[in-house]
């Protein structure tokens, strides 16, 4: 018997199809695009024969459905994920030099409050992370200078975007034989 689809059928079935498109980005763009307008073609053809909710628990979770378009495209090992690795490597940049910022910011308006005559200041910055930096307190108000990352924090940054993209599944695994061919 066919059902006719409401607007919160096939809102039911997009949000099904937008959870499986999120966890499908570390595919290829075209293979993506091309199994989530599959996905829907078919969730929408059965949600009309059988109802939505039929559809929709016959289909499964969208988790274990990227989990086997996943192992379909890369194998049933574990693999890596560049968008985790371009996450992290785009991010961590502007949250740790929001929070370098602020701490400097907060050094020169405890300069201007306590000192409020001119000077030339340094301060160590955050141990490990930032070179020291140089505060100028004069009539105009504080700025500073300095304060870059040090050579732990790219050591950080690179080490923390191979984890968390675990990008070392990239390298190729010892075969633990050699097959011989038949003669």
């Amino acid at each position: 018997m066919p059902h006719k689809l409401t607007p919160l059928d096939r809102i039911r079935i997009e949000r099904l199809v937008w959870t499986l498109d999120q966890r499908l980005y570390d595919l290829p763009r075209a293979s993506r695009i091309a199994k989530r307008r599959e996905v829907r073609a078919n969730l929408l053809e059965a949600a009309a024969d059988q109802g939505t909710r039929e559809a929709l628990r016959r289909i499964g979770s969208s988790g274990a459905l990227a989990r086997e378009y996943l192992g379909a495209e890369y194998g049933d090992r574990p693999h890596h994920s560049w968008v985790a690795a371009a996450y992290f490597a785009a991010l961590v940049p502007l949250l740790l030099n929001y929070v370098l910022s602020e701490a400097a910011n907060a050094y020169g308006n405890g300069l201007a409050a306590a000192h409020g005559t001119s000077g030339i200041f340094t301060w160590t910055g955050v141990s490990y992370l930032q070179s020291p930096l140089t505060f100028t307190v004069d009539a105009s108000g504080v700025s500073h200078s300095g304060g870059a990352w040090t050579p732990v924090v790219y050591v950080l940054w690179l080490a923390g975007t191979i984890a968390c993209g675990r990008l070392w599944r990239l390298l190729p695994r010892p075969t633990r034989g050699r097959q011989t061919a038949a003669v």
